[in-house]
């Protein structure tokens, strides 16, 4: 697994207060985060995309943010749409906390974020 993959950076400072927030993808917007956790190891968000890829919600992990603007409300990432919207898919009954799933994310994230680097 990508060590800081789950992991905020060190100059990126979560806070639940960007819950609601628009997400940037370095190619456009991609939605409102819905839920933010700050779990050490396990930091994430979801992201709600609305429509613009079938109301689908997504996961995007802490290490992922590279800005957040509190003035302009954003959450900038350093992946692309394509790269957001070709992420394992969210199961809202399973949650983003399921243990195969999270398997899934972290292997799509490793290989997207060296990628993204």
């Amino acid at each position: 697994m990508y060590a800081e993959l789950w992991t905020f950076r060190k100059d990126v400072v979560p806070s639940h207060e960007i819950e609601g927030f628009g997400v940037e993808a370095r190619d456009g917007s991609i939605g409102k985060i819905d839920e933010l956790t700050d779990e050490v190891g396990r930091s994430a968000v979801v992201v709600d995309t609305g429509p613009w890829i079938f109301g689908r919600k997504v996961v995007i992990p802490a290490g992922a943010i590279e800005q957040i603007d509190l003035n302009q409300m954003k959450v900038h990432v350093v992946m692309t749409k394509d790269q957001i919207k070709n992420s394992p898919e969210f199961d809202p009954n399973r949650g983003w906390r399921d243990e195969e799933y999270r398997t899934r994310l972290d292997a799509y994230y490793d290989e997207s974020m060296r990628r993204a680097s």
